[in-house]
């Protein structure tokens, strides 16, 4: 995959929609009723660029202040939804040494991994950061969790949703409709090739999660070094 092309394609046809009004809104964000879990496996950008995200959020925020907005809690790159959210996933009803067992065996050694952030891309329902890795580790460790998973008897749900292949990270998403909505995208605009920064991903986080990586609801289950 060209992830360049992927990203512009995706951005020029979502701000497209967003300027047509074509926008969707997540309802459930606010929703105290949302029971949505799952496991995930994923990576944590580093604190500088955490820094350089919110200058960007704080811009939006002066314009658009009801959308929501990533805390740096928050942030993150998805590796692999192990068990894509749903209703009614209890997490004591699964093997979690199994889980870890499978996920180690998936794993490089000595390799490294680097991921610069540069660029926005969006969806019909969000703004994403446009992440691009320097070699083909992380859809690699992907590849190799998908083998292992479907040989095995646990339960999972990769690629339930579509199979991932960037290294994307969610900052926005859209819970109102916008009200300055020409002045957000001007924004976007802006900030469309921007460089946020390149870090060396040393972790990979094993967590239970909500739907959007909320602090409140995450639990660390493992922490995997490479």
């Amino acid at each position: 995959m060209n992830l360049k092309e992927h990203y512009r394609k995706l951005y020029n046809e979502s701000i497209n929609k967003i300027s047509s009004d074509k926008y969707e809104i997540d309802n459930l964000i606010d929703s105290k009723f949302d029971q949505r879990f799952g496991i995930t496996l994923l990576i944590r950008p580093s604190d500088e660029i955490k820094e350089n995200i919110q200058k960007l959020l704080n811009e939006l925020k002066t314009v658009e202040p009801n959308q929501y907005y990533y805390l740096n809690s928050d942030i993150h790159i998805t590796i692999m939804s192990i068990i894509s959210c749903y209703e009614g996933f209890d997490i004591k009803k699964i093997e979690l040494p199994k889980y870890i067992e499978l996920i180690k065996k998936c794993l490089p050694a000595n390799q490294n991994l680097n991921i610069q952030f540069k660029g926005l891309t969006a969806s019909d329902s969000c703004i994403m950061l446009q992440g691009f890795m320097d070699n083909d580790v992380l859809n690699e460790i992907r590849n190799k969790l998908r083998v292992e998973f479907k040989n095995s008897r646990l339960e999972q749900s990769l690629d339930k949703r579509y199979p991932i292949q960037t290294a994307h990270s969610t900052i926005v998403r859209f819970r109102k409709r916008f009200e300055q909505k020409g002045d957000f995208l001007k924004i976007i605009d802006k900030y469309s090739n921007h460089d946020f920064g390149s870090f060396e991903v040393k972790k990979l986080e094993f967590v239970y999660n909500d739907w959007y990586q909320r602090k409140g609801f995450v639990k660390k289950l493992y922490e995997f070094e490479i």
